[in-house]
């Protein structure tokens, strides 16, 4: 099941009874909201909700006045039919129409409306025969988790996925209005690493003059944002909580200078600007001695010092042993272009910092029993295209590796004839070839390689997957290139373990 990004960037405004029962303020609700969705160019749904009052309600408490809400449900009534032509206005405007069902029958004219996305309200969460029927007519939903433990939300992430239904989850506070204390924004955090391939949102009810907490949010990641509206007139207030189209569209301007200031999730490769700012403080390397062309670099030869000139070695990129191609005077600028940087150490600790990095970044503890090698079967200074990192974890009966490549990295094709292996993937995406058939193996896709089975592999965006295998014999790989490295001494490089240890709570 794939949600992509359906909903991310949504904005949700919920006309909820705030067209007061009439189809005439409903359509000045909708045309006002859209005009200003629209002009802040966002993307944006307008929400109803749905109940077939002569059967929602109890024919004995119609007019009971026990409840506050029937009241309202019953004076702000309207027709299916009237309902359809405010869904058919919001269309008309650009929006997507969205719907939230309290019954079953609601469903059903939801589908008959064609409204486009099903929303599930906290209080119905945990209402199987109506989530049993959202599930039917196979609609996107967003589900708000207000006053659901933990418990209640694995069970309906559960269902929906199980059902196979897009789906995205609301932080919620049912509180009205929701005063600061109780808005609780870090529950996205909570959800987002419980539910990491759902999106994850943020249902609001506080003051609509708070511009902080969908700020806050937007920061936290929240990719779609609700908001109850409405339009006063003469006759006509709002409660507490509703916005009117000129609080939606600050609302709408917060959020997109949050997002702006936000920026990207992936790290990006820097401005210039930021580059020659940057330069600037640096300090560059300078002849300490007289330097013959052909000597080596070390720390008695040479000085750090400001200004660091254009195309000049930096002490960031300095490393002993490197080797100058020309004279040098005393106090003179040793030059990039002069200077053979090749260094396979520097360069190897480099990489192994990046591996080292996407397992914190995918937040797998490896424990303190494991060996490490490098796998590089062209040679070690061509590790970054050809290899892989291969952390044995066990080697019994059964055994178990993690092997991590870095973005672009290659493994060559081979078969292994006594060794049968099952790949599952824990982070980042794998491209496999398996015997002459591409797979792509995503975070939790797993694949059998068995035995005598040729197989290659490869990744664009990193990866990190689990090679469970029988015994793992030293002998047991064999390659169609010839020009791999037959003798492991040169094909694998034994790594100390202490580059690899860190403590459990770095990176849980």
């Amino acid at each position: 099941m794939k949600n992509n990004s359906y909903f991310d960037d949504l904005f949700i405004f919920d006309m909820a009874n705030n067209h007061q029962g009439s189809v005439e303020h409903g359509l000045e609700i909708i045309k006002s909201i859209s005009e200003v969705c629209n002009r802040k160019g966002c993307r944006g749904a307008m929400k109803f909700q749905y109940r077939q009052l002569d059967t929602f309600i109890h024919p004995d408490f119609k007019n009971a006045k026990q409840s506050k809400h029937i009241p309202r449900f019953l004076d702000t009534r309207l027709s299916p039919d009237q309902f359809s032509d405010l869904v058919d206005e919001v269309k008309r405007n650009g929006l997507q129409a969205m719907c939230t069902p309290f019954d079953e029958e609601s469903v059903g004219i939801i589908e008959r409306h064609n409204i486009d996305i099903i929303k599930i309200a906290s209080c119905s969460a945990s209402d199987w025969p109506l989530l049993e029927r959202v599930a039917k007519s196979k609609k996107p939903v967003v589900c708000s988790t207000a006053g659901l433990l933990i418990d209640d939300i694995d069970n309906v992430v559960s269902f929906f996925r199980h059902k196979n239904i897009r789906l995205a989850i609301m932080h919620c506070v049912a509180v009205y209005p929701t005063l600061i204390d109780d808005l609780q924004l870090n529950q996205i955090d909570l959800l987002k690493e419980r539910y990491p391939f759902l999106p994850i949102g943020f249902s609001t009810h506080e003051e609509p003059s708070n511009m902080t907490a969908v700020k806050i949010a937007v920061s936290k990641g929240a990719k779609l944002l609700e908001r109850h509206v409405g339009v006063v007139t003469d006759k006509i207030s709002l409660n507490a909580y509703s916005s009117t189209p000129k609080q939606i569209g600050n609302w709408l301007d917060a959020a997109i200078e949050a997002k702006k200031m936000c920026g990207a999730n992936a790290r990006l490769h820097p401005k210039e600007e930021e580059i020659d700012s940057l330069y600037s403080l640096k300090r560059g390397v300078y002849a300490k001695t007289d330097i013959c062309k052909g000597e080596k670099l070390d720390r008695n030869k040479v000085f750090f010092a400001m200004p660091l000139q254009k195309d000049q070695l930096h002490s960031g990129n300095f490393s002993e042993g490197y080797v100058v191609g020309r004279d040098y005077k005393v106090g003179k600028p040793l030059m990039q272009d002069e200077i053979d940087q090749r260094d396979l150490l520097k360069t190897t600790y480099s990489l192994i910092h990046q591996v080292k990095g996407m397992l914190y970044q995918a937040r797998i503890p490896i424990g303190r029993k494991f060996s490490v090698e490098l796998s590089h079967h062209y040679g070690i200074e061509k590790f970054s295209e050809v290899g892989a990192i291969v952390i044995d974890c066990i080697n019994r009966k059964y055994c178990k590796k993690l092997i991590i490549q870095i973005p672009n990295q290659f493994h060559p094709y081979h078969y292994h004839k006594r060794k049968e292996e099952t790949f599952q993937v824990l982070w980042g995406e794998l491209l496999l070839n398996l015997d002459g058939e591409n797979h792509i193996l995503k975070s939790g896709d797993q694949i059998v390689v068995g035995q005598g089975k040729k197989h290659s592999f490869t990744t664009k965006t990193g990866v990190i997957f689990e090679e469970i295998s029988t015994t793992h014999h030293g002998n047991d790989s064999f390659y169609d290139d010839t020009k791999v490295y037959s003798d492991k001494s040169f094909r694998k490089t034994k790594l100390d373990n202490a580059l690899f240890t860190f403590e459990q709570y770095d990176i849980i």
